[in-house]
């Protein structure tokens, strides 16, 4: 069955929508706008968590609801509910409609349609009975615990999600999707002496449970997590000041994605709020350096067949050999800056309206190779995985503290460190970077992104890179 049948089946058959009315409806509350949908949603999604030997919690909550949107200008009405009724939808149309009062505009044209479909429409929650769930996390607090005598506690959780939305449009064109989600987090803490340390691991996308059931995918990533907590209890406190900082591929992208990601969504640069604003077409890292965005990936955990607002998602190259080439655009900031939507307009649910958000956003291969980078280094901190960090949209200053950590000593990583924390600004820093690695990898798939209230989840990559007099904060002269 095809995604559009499907969707039909749950909000036409099922719900008891006439789909006439429902478009009817939807053309009256766009009438003299220049933009506007209606966005149906329905999910299932379920949480199990597993702590200190037993379950600790277990979860299955199903929404529905709809987003009725229609756009003036940069202006746009929006009401969301609930309740997917006929009188619901009526309600809202009369609510948005107030924005496109005297305004007299003309429809953008409907996005283009897509024969790609990306990921499995399956639903993983009911693929696997929930004793297999609870014997999996089962399963992998004995084995983490019969790596080491020092580890001391494990936690660990198991979540998916499944997600079906209809977007119908004022001119009667419809789109659709089925969106599976499912991922695997683990964290464990290692004892030795007085002195405690943690370490975490995971993986995910949209497929179904299967492939985090395979021991060969489960096993790795609790091998991940013990190694980081044990590696850990033998860090010793970071260094301080200006020096080498290599980061490692993958997940340290998160940085990527914070300090430069968020600077060149559409919305920013239209509103002149981003430290990238005014520069297209100019040199903003150093030669070398390209960044893409790319929701077309199969499965992986930041793609989608089509955005939030209908539009195919695309690889949008953001930078260009050091050169800045475009931004992440929705629909409503590209009919403003006078360029197409790249399919970046997500929401979190019906709840929310659309904004450019990042999907998987990373850095292509440059020439060098892994060792190469870090043999380069005299003195430096090579850091592997990061946890939490803080950025300024406007200025680009960011803090990221790292998780894992060492010292890079006369070409070679010698000790673990802790609590190194990295302070800088991220559009000057893109031209600090010296060296690209050709092993670029994508993070496991545990991205969530937060913008304006909202969380969707996201991907994020890059190669092993050099940055040159990045400022470290450490607890070590």
């Amino acid at each position: 069955m095809s995604s559009l049948a499907a969707t039909d089946d749950l909000f036409f058959a099922r719900a008891g929508l006439d789909r006439g009315k429902v478009e009817q409806l939807v053309r009256d509350a766009a009438h003299g706008a220049d933009d506007g949908e209606l966005y149906l949603e329905y999910g299932q999604s379920e949480a199990l968590s597993w702590d200190d030997g037993k379950l600790k919690s277990a979860s299955f909550d199903t929404v529905q609801g709809f987003g009725l949107r229609a756009v003036a200008d940069e202006t746009f009405g929006y009401a969301h509910s609930g309740d997917l009724s006929e009188a619901a939808i009526r309600r809202a149309a009369e609510t948005v409609r107030a924005v496109t009062a005297g305004h007299g505009g003309t429809l953008a044209l409907p996005p283009r349609g897509t024969n790609t479909q990306l990921y499995t429409p399956d639903n993983p929650l009911p693929g696997v009975p929930f004793e297999t769930k609870i014997e999996l996390l089962t399963q992998i607090d004995a084995y983490a615990r019969s790596r080491d005598p020092r580890v001391a506690q494990v936690m660990c959780s198991l979540s998916g999600s499944w997600q079906a939305v209809q977007i119908i449009r004022p001119d009667g064109s419809r789109t659709a999707d089925l969106r599976p989600l499912v991922r695997l987090s683990i964290n464990v803490v290692a004892k030795q002496g007085e002195r405690m340390e943690s370490g975490n691991a995971g993986g995910g996308g949209r497929y179904t449970y299967e492939r985090l059931f395979d021991p060969a995918h489960w096993k790795r990533a609790v091998d991940q997590a013990v190694q980081a907590a044990l590696t850990n209890l033998d860090a010793i406190p970071a260094p301080a000041g200006e020096m080498t900082v290599v980061l490692g591929p993958g997940w340290p992208a998160v940085m990527l994605h914070e300090a430069i990601g968020h600077g060149l969504e559409g919305d920013f640069n239209r509103k002149k709020t981003s430290a990238f604003t005014n520069l297209l077409g100019q040199r903003i890292a150093a030669p070398g350096i390209t960044v893409v965005d790319d929701g077309t990936l199969d499965g992986r955990r930041g793609s989608l067949t089509v955005d939030d607002e209908g539009t195919p998602t695309n690889c949008t190259v953001l930078i260009e050999d050091g050169i800045l080439k475009g931004f992440m655009q929705d629909r409503l900031n590209a009919r403003l800056m006078g360029v197409a939507a790249t399919g970046n307009g997500r929401r979190e649910s019906f709840q929310h309206a659309p904004l450019p958000r990042m999907t998987n956003t990373y850095m292509r291969n440059g020439t060098h190779t892994p060792e190469e980078v870090i043999s380069s280094v005299k003195r430096g901190v090579y850091a592997t995985n990061f946890g939490g960090g803080q950025v300024d949209i406007v200025s680009g200053k960011y803090v990221f503290a790292a998780t894992e950590a060492w010292l890079i000593e006369n070409g070679k990583v010698t000790a673990p460190l802790k609590g190194a924390t990295l302070i800088g600004n991220g559009p000057q820093d893109l031209k600090k970077i010296s060296m690209v690695a050709n092993d670029m990898a994508l993070d496991d798939g545990v991205g969530v992104c937060g913008k304006a209230g909202q969380g969707v989840p996201v991907g994020t990559g890059q190669p092993t890179l050099r940055m040159d007099g990045i400022t470290v904060g450490g607890t070590a002269a």
